[in-house]
């Protein structure tokens, strides 16, 4: 019997932002994080800005939450596998509560569509991996009705007739070299894979939880 792998990042609403599949069930997680494209927009300049803050100190690239054999990059959180001591184990059990926010997204995508839940019928690769990606859009389709807050703002109000504006039209022409590419490329590589941002990010996570939940926690 062979396996396909499914990696993929959810958040609390169950709302599956990025999926990947495809690649033989053999391959752990970080075998298939190397074959990945999930951050190829961070890699291209493509990604959208993202700036915070976390026990007074500025961020500004995404991270996400991840079980213990992924490596520790900034855009990696592990959970701490042997807390010592109260802010630590508060830590642990913040991140592992917040991480299962993906098990339950893929348990409830193949609690809605059993196709994906019972072995495939089909050996082509191509065909069983666009029924994957089409459950999945199914599956935010219904995410997105089911959300508590209805977007009541109607699209109209932001939509500008032709003629309507007095500004002169920009055209924008941007030069890139190939060698300025591959310099920003290889830059965003090495933010991303930065173990000294993890460490320094992971620290301020451990201070901001134990600031915020720590009443809660004890």
């Amino acid at each position: 019997m062979k396996f396909l792998s499914l990696k993929g990042l959810a958040s609390k609403d169950l709302w599956i932002w990025h999926a990947f599949f495809g690649l033989p069930g053999t391959l752990n997680d970080v075998n298939v994080l190397d074959r990945s494209p999930v951050f190829d927009d961070i890699l291209e300049g493509r990604a959208p800005e993202v700036n915070y803050t976390v026990n007074g100190r500025e961020y500004n690239m995404a991270y996400y939450l991840t079980d213990g054999i992924y490596p520790k990059w900034a855009t990696f959180i592990q959970s701490i596998s042997q807390p010592q001591g109260p802010k630590a184990s508060l830590f642990a059990t913040h991140q592992e509560g917040v991480r299962k926010d993906v098990e339950r997204a893929f348990g409830v995508l193949q609690a809605r569509f059993a196709i994906i839940k019972n072995p495939a019928l089909s050996w082509d690769k191509v065909k069983i991996g666009k029924i994957m990606k089409a459950c999945i859009i199914l599956h935010n389709m219904i995410v997105e009705d089911e959300r508590d807050e209805v977007n009541e703002t109607n699209p109209l109000d932001f939509t500008r007739e032709e003629g309507t504006s007095t500004s002169q039209r920009v055209n924008y022409v941007f030069a890139r070299t190939t060698s300025t590419i591959a310099n920003n490329m290889l830059a965003n590589r090495v933010r991303i894979r930065e173990k000294k941002m993890h460490l320094q990010l992971k620290a301020d996570l451990v201070e901001h939880i134990w600031h915020k939940f720590s009443i809660v926690g004890q």
